[in-house]
C-alpha cells in the first residue's frame, strides 16, 4: 500500500460490489489497532483495518517503561531516554529508572510500513453495528461525510483509533457523531475492538473514575525549574500553589517529560477521581505552579487536554479487545501503548492458529493470552489499589505516594501486567513504608477486597 506524504497508510476506498471480506477486522487505527493489524497479514490471515481518519496524523505523547517494550523496536520509535523521578510533598527525590518517550511520528511511519498486505478502511462502528451471522460477523461501517469524524477539543479517551489529538499517555479528543454518513459492510471470521477507552462498542458509564490533566508544551529552557536535563518527572506532589477559591480538596501533580527535540510537556496531572477533575482548574493549577516557579509559558504554547477511564472492568469475549479497550491501561499511569506493541504479534500468532475456520477456538485463545490467571490476578490488585487512592482523604494521598516510592519495589506495580509476584511485592513495600493513618486506610479497603472480581 501506498503511503501518503504525511507518512500515514492509505485507504483502500470502498468497492460497492459488495462486502469487504476478511479473516479479521479491526476496529481503531491508534498504535495498538495498526500493530495488530499488519501483525495478522504477517501471520497470513486477510486483515482489514477500520479507521475513522486513516490519514490524519497523531499527536499523543506516547511514555512507557523501557522493560515493556518490543526488544526490536526501531531506534526511531524512541524519542528520548530520560531517567524517570518522583518528588515527593516535601521536595524531596526519588530515582525510578529508565523512562522512555516515543517519537509519535515515528512510530506511526514504523507500524504504517507494515500496513502493505493489511486493507484499510475509512470507517467506524458502535456495538449495534458489529452483529453475529452464524460463525462469522457482519459490520456496518460508517464513513464520515464532508462534516463527521472528530473535532478539537477536550479529551475523552484514549487514541486507539487513531483520531485523536495528544495526551501523556494517548489519550484523545472529543467525539461527535458523524454527519452525511455513507457505509460499507465487513464480513469477518472474528472482529477485533481496538477503539480505545472507553471502547466505542461498550462505553463506560457515566460519572466514572477518571485521570484528567491539562499541559503545555515550552522550551526546555523555560522549563528548567521544574525538570532537569536527562530526566523525566513521573510525579512531583509538591503544592501547585495556595488554595483558591473554586479549587476542590483533591491533590494532584506535575508530569513533566522532554520530547528530545528541545521542547518539554508540563503537565498538571489529577490521578485517578470520581468524577474526574475538571479541566479547567487543572489549568488554573498548573498556570499557578509554574508562576510561582518562574516558568514563562509563551502565546500560544501547544496545549494538551486528557481524560480517559483508568477503572475499567475486562470486557466480555466477543469482538476481542485489544489495547485500551481490552483493557491494557495501567490505573495508575494510564499506559497501554507498550504492552499492545508486544503482546500484538503473540496475538496474531494465536488468532492464525484457527482462522478462518474456527473463529470460537480463536477468541477462546486470545482470552487466554490476554488474560491469564496471573494477567487477570494483576489486573484486580491493580483496581484494588486504586479504589484504595479513591477512599483516602485527600490529605492523605501524597503520603500514600511518599511510601509508594520509598522502595525500588515501586515500579514493579507500575510495570508487568502478568508479574504477580512483583505486584504483591510492590504493595507490600508500600504498606511497610506507609504513616500510620495511611497503613490504617490500607488495611480498611484490604478488608473490603474481592479476589475474585473482575
Amino acid at each position: 500500500m501506498t503511503g501518503t506524504a504525511g507518512g500515514a497508510a492509505a485507504p483502500q476506498r470502498p468497492d460497492a460490489s459488495g462486502p469487504t471480506v476478511a479473516d479479521v477486522l479491526v476496529l481503531g487505527g491508534g498504535p495498538a489497532g495498526r500493530a495488530l493489524a499488519a501483525a495478522c497479514a504477517e501471520a497470513g490471515l486477510r486483515t482489514a483495518l477500520a479507521d475513522p481518519a486513516p490519514e490524519r496524523a497523531w499527536t499523543a505523547t506516547y511514555c512507557a517503561w523501557p522493560e515493556e517494550l518490543p526488544p526490536h523496536l526501531p531506534a526511531t520509535t524512541i524519542a528520548t531516554r530520560p531517567e524517570a523521578v518522583a518528588v515527593l510533598p516535601g521536595g524531596g527525590t526519588r530515582a525510578l529508572g529508565p523512562y522512555a518517550v516515543l517519537d509519535t511520528a515515528g512510530l506511526r511511519a514504523h507500524l504504517d510500513a507494515r500496513l502493505a498486505g493489511v486493507t484499510v478502511l475509512p470507517g467506524r462502528a458502535a456495538a449495534d453495528d458489529v452483529r453475529p451471522d452464524g460463525h462469522r460477523y457482519r459490520v456496518r461501517l460508517h464513513v464520515p461525510g464532508d462534516r463527521g469524524g472528530r473535532i478539537d477539543g477536550e479529551s475523552s479517551g484514549t487514541d486507539d483509533d487513531g483520531t485523536s489529538g495528544g495526551s501523556s499517555s494517548g489519550k484523545g479528543s472529543s467525539d461527535t457523531a458523524p454527519r452525511n454518513d455513507a457505509t460499507r459492510v465487513v464480513d469477518a471470521a472474528l472482529v477485533v475492538d481496538a477503539t480505545g477507552a472507553p471502547s466505542r462498542l461498550r462505553p463506560g458509564p457515566a460519572g466514572g473514575t477518571e485521570q484528567t490533566a491539562w499541559g503545555v508544551v515550552v522550551d526546555e529552557r523555560a522549563a528548567a525549574p521544574m525538570v532537569r536535563p536527562g530526566e523525566a518527572v513521573f510525579m512531583d506532589w509538591r503544592s501547585p500553589g495556595p488554595h483558591r477559591p473554586g479549587w476542590t480538596d483533591w491533590p494532584t501533580f506535575l508530569y513533566a517529560v522532554p520530547y528530545g527535540d528541545g521542547t518539554v510537556l508540563l503537565e498538571e496531572t489529577s490521578l485517578a477521581r470520581r468524577p474526574g477533575l475538571p479541566l479547567p482548574e487543572l489549568r488554573d493549577r498548573l498556570t499557578a505552579r509554574l508562576a510561582a516557579a518562574g516558568v514563562t509559558v509563551p502565546d500560544g504554547a501547544p496545549v494538551e487536554r486528557v481524560r480517559f477511564p483508568v477503572d475499567t472492568p475486562r470486557g466480555p469475549r466477543h469482538p476481542v479487545g485489544f489495547g485500551a479497550a481490552t483493557p491494557l491501561v495501567h490505573p495508575a499511569t494510564g499506559f497501554s501503548v507498550a504492552p499492545a506493541l508486544g503482546l500484538a504479534p503473540r496475538l496474531a500468532a494465536e488468532l492464525a492458529r484457527y482462522l478462518p475456520h474456527d473463529p470460537a477456538a480463536a477468541t477462546t485463545a486470545a482470552r487466554r493470552l490476554l488474560w491469564p490467571r496471573s494477567a487477570r490476578a494483576v489486573h484486580r490488585l491493580r483496581r484494588h489499589g486504586l479504589r484504595t487512592v479513591l477512599e483516602m482523604p485527600p490529605d492523605l494521598v501524597p503520603d500514600f505516594f511518599d511510601a509508594f516510592f520509598a522502595g525500588r519495589s515501586g515500579r514493579a506495580f507500575l510495570t508487568g501486567r502478568d508479574d504477580l509476584t512483583g505486584t504483591l511485592a510492590g504493595m507490600a513495600g508500600v504498606f511497610r513504608a506507609a504513616p500510620p493513618a495511611v497503613r490504617t486506610r490500607m488495611l480498611r479497603s484490604a478488608a473490603a477486597f474481592h479476589p475474585n472480581g473482575r
